[in-house]
């Protein structure tokens, strides 16, 4: 895949037109009424019967170009942008490349710069079509020790690369390359920071103007070369202007491409000449600000007879839509739902909001392709201590691996208690992609140490108001100590609205039970042998009031009482098909355990229990008791950090989603 992701965001297509050169504005068929008719040759057909025929695409000749940037002054994995470079171009398929100097790190002597010369060029070559080079400082400036040899690297350079300057025909258009590091002849000194070594010489001049002699009836002419000199600044008191003047006397120059700086830049248009800057294709950059013209990118120039267009493309942004087969979908799908599983864990959570343990959670990578993992503990954990620190793994395909660290918690109830969260983030290294994946937070389990004998008594009647999926209450699998057998599911609710289809408590996926409400209608839902059994009501439950459910299974029977009547029920037998997926108060678990589909009101009073406890119509509590057969009492009147305690013997805990809050019960 023809992407890499690298630290910018997505880039518009930054368009700098020349002056009184616009791109073609074909008529739009919602605009114009103008008709070509159908006899134009043939080229409009339709088998409709209609009176307006849509106005064509003018013809004309049109070719493109594509302009890379600095490769050089940054870390060497700027190869590796170079490589996308190259990608990119291929898949745009313009007629040429050409660049802008300083290809090569260089700096060096000659078997480090032959060296760096044969790595630059193998990139190069895989383009499928010719590009240009053009000399900067990095491919020309010598380092070593003694004297350096006569021009420095140029006679390297016109060996390996070509001539310091040159010029060709490409269909209308003619293209000069210039050479701006001619320095001093006579001492050998090269620099771009002294005026007396930023002119051109006259040998190079005569150049320039037989050049625009030969292509004086061309519509127009492209001019390349590594320095901006007409930026001012160290290249003062060189001979730009001089230089100018013979392309201003030219009549056909249309741009100047340049680099060097880094950053993009454009100048003009002066005399009807367009003077762009180009920033990097693998070059250091000195800040990361795509916006402002700081990126790794390439320019695409579209060339018609009466003008020329410059767009801007970050690298990595031209994608191949064929390389989006099912095949490859589905792995990345894969690779999309990797989650730390828990290994081992003893962090216990002390009531006084203290709390310190050691983990270990596994990741498997069930994708056909590496992933890249960064692991760290969330942000919003600013009350936890870590030795998890932005750990970087990577996973081969198919294999797992494990990360042990530690947390810690200083005792402290006045300050926010957060539930700590793993953070993930993930890429997935295709043969010729890398996707930076949605990253994921996955919430670390605690141990409660004990609980004072009266933290359930005296507490002001409260409630959990859902509002959407992350105000839910989540019950981990492993807190649910539920038998196979008879069992009863039971709560207060007060949805606020009756539409579509909403889970109020659930632990499904083609197992398990839950309590759902169908277009405000409540039905209860046990899988027993893989085989969903419902109790639907047939009335839509009232909103804005309190209603009581309770779903019974007792082996024989699933049954459904609104208010402790029997609302309906379904013969069924079997055991009860299992899963580890988390129960949720409030929302349907999705097939990686994130809550959906949310219930949208109140609930209250959660309840489970491991026996059929109602055989017949009842009056039901509004406050539940937690009895010798209840694995599960919530009242949710008051929490403890992020969790609602459990008050029967399981001593069990339900997680609070960000955006759950418990109310008073009105």
């Amino acid at each position: 895949m023809s992407r890499l992701l690298l630290h910018c965001s997505v880039f518009s297509l930054l368009i700098l037109c020349l002056p009184n050169a616009h791109a073609h504005e074909g008529p739009h068929p919602h605009v114009h009424s103008q008709s070509h008719g159908h006899g134009e040759a043939g080229k409009f057909f339709t088998t409709r019967k209609s009176s307006r025929v849509l106005p064509l695409a003018k013809e004309e000749d049109v070719f493109h170009f594509v302009v890379y940037g600095d490769r050089t002054g940054g870390v060497p994995a700027g190869l590796k942008v170079l490589e996308q470079a190259v990608i990119d171009t291929n898949l745009l398929d313009p007629d040429l490349v050409m660049t802008v100097g300083d290809l090569i790190q260089g700096y060096n002597d000659a078997p480090l710069w032959m060296e760096q010369m044969a790595e630059y060029k193998e990139i190069m070559d895989r383009l499928k079509m010719q590009w240009f080079p053009v000399a900067g400082n990095h491919d020309v400036y010598w380092r070593g020790e003694g004297k350096a040899p006569q021009g420095q690297h140029e006679t390297n350079y016109e060996k390996h690369f070509g001539p310091l300057w040159y010029t060709f025909q490409h269909k209308n258009a003619g293209f000069v390359v210039l050479y701006s590091d001619e320095g001093d002849a006579a001492t050998n000194e090269k620099g771009f920071n002294e005026g007396r070594l930023q002119k051109m010489s006259p040998e190079q001049l005569d150049f320039l103007r037989q050049s625009l002699e030969k292509h004086k009836n061309l519509d127009h002419v492209f001019l390349f070369l590594h320095h901006p000199r007409w930026i001012g600044a160290g290249y003062t008191d060189g001979n730009w202007d001089e230089v100018h003047g013979i392309l201003k006397d030219a009549g056909n120059v249309s741009a100047v491409f340049a680099g060097h700086i880094h950053h993009m830049r454009f100048d003009g248009p002066k005399d009807g000449i367009a003077y762009y800057t180009l920033a990097t294709t693998g070059g250091h950059l000195s800040a990361d600000i795509p916006e402002a013209g700081y990126l790794h990118h390439l320019n695409v120039v579209t060339v018609r007879k009466e003008s020329v267009t410059v767009a801007a493309l970050p690298v990595g942004s031209v994608i191949d839509p064929t390389e989006f087969t099912p095949e490859f979908l589905a792995d990345v799908d894969k690779a999309r739902k990797i989650r730390p599983v828990e290994v081992d864990n003893n962090l216990t959570l002390q009531i006084d909001g203290s709390a310190s343990g050691e983990l270990t959670f596994s990741l498997t990578n069930t994708s056909a392709q590496p992933i890249e993992v960064t692991a760290s503990l969330d942000p919003v954990n600013r009350d936890w201590i870590t030795t998890l620190d932005h750990q970087h793994l990577e996973i081969e395909a198919g294999k797992t691996i494990q990360m042990s660290f530690g947390l810690q918690r200083k005792a402290d109830l006045q300050s926010e208690l957060t539930n700590p969260r793993i953070r993930m983030d993930l890429h997935y290294v295709g043969q010729s992609t890398r996707i930076n994946l949605p990253p994921t937070s996955t919430p670390v389990s605690m141990k409660l140490a004990a609980v004072p004998a009266d933290y359930f008594s005296g507490s002001e009647n409260h409630c959990l108001n859902v509002v959407d999926e992350r105000s839910a209450v989540r019950v981990d699998s492993s807190e649910l100590k539920l038998p196979n057998g008879p069992f009863t599911l039971e709560a207060w609710v007060n949805p606020v609205q009756a539409a579509g289809h909403r889970g109020l408590i659930a632990k499904t996926q083609q197992s398990e039970f839950a309590f759902f409400m169908d277009e405000g209608v409540p039905q209860f839902d046990v899988n027993l042998k893989g085989k969903y059994y419902s109790a639907k009501a047939t009335d839509v439950l009232p909103v804005n009031q309190w209603s009581h459910l309770a779903g019974v299974y007792d082996g024989s029977e699933v049954k459904l009482y609104i208010n402790g009547a029997l609302a309906g029920s379904k013969k069924a037998t079997g055991k009860r098909t299992t899963n580890k997926l988390p129960l949720f108060i409030g929302a349907d678990p999705d097939t990686q355990g994130q809550p959906t589909r949310p219930f949208l009101g109140k609930i209250d009073e959660v309840r489970v229990s491991k026996k059929a406890i109602y055989a017949s119509d009842f009056k039901p509590e509004r406050r539940l008791a937690a009895g010798s057969d209840t694995v599960l009492m919530l009242h949710l009147d008051r929490q403890f950090g992020p969790f609602v305690l459990d008050q029967s013997t399981s001593a069990a805990k339900g997680t609070l989603g960000v955006n759950a809050k418990l109310v008073p019960v009105q």
